[in-house]
């Protein structure tokens, strides 16, 4: 298994800050073709957030597993389950994936004129 380099808790910050940028676009109602290409990678069937994020909990909930010694405590155990299902709830929402190229073609054909007279 290759060595990864641990991330720095300011790393994630700057992730999270990034995110919340483009929450904040999107509040600010763009056209949908501009938000599209942001969402595309956000919402990626295999490297994005609901996937990274799902695999990120299940790890997490593993760890906690791991480490927790024997015998396990009834609260620890509610919070590896709670690791654990926040996790395939969080990549259910991989399939929004398969959404993006519909919305794209009905905002991209809505945006060509129909009637040039």
């Amino acid at each position: 298994m290759p060595a990864f380099s641990t991330p720095d808790p300011s790393q994630i910050a700057q992730t999270t800050s990034t995110l919340a940028d483009v929450k904040e676009y999107l509040r600010g109602d763009p056209p949908v073709t501009d938000a599209l290409p942001l969402l595309e990678p956000l919402l990626d069937k295999d490297t994005g957030v609901p996937v990274l994020l799902g695999d990120i909990l299940r790890d997490a909930a593993r760890l906690a597993s791991d480490q927790s010694g024997l015998p396990e405590t009834d609260e620890i155990r509610l919070i590896i389950d709670g690791l654990r299902e926040a996790a395939q709830e969080a990549t259910d929402w991989h399939v929004l994936h398969w959404d993006l190229p519909r919305l794209h073609q009905h905002f991209t054909h809505s945006a060509t004129p129909q009637d040039e007279r």
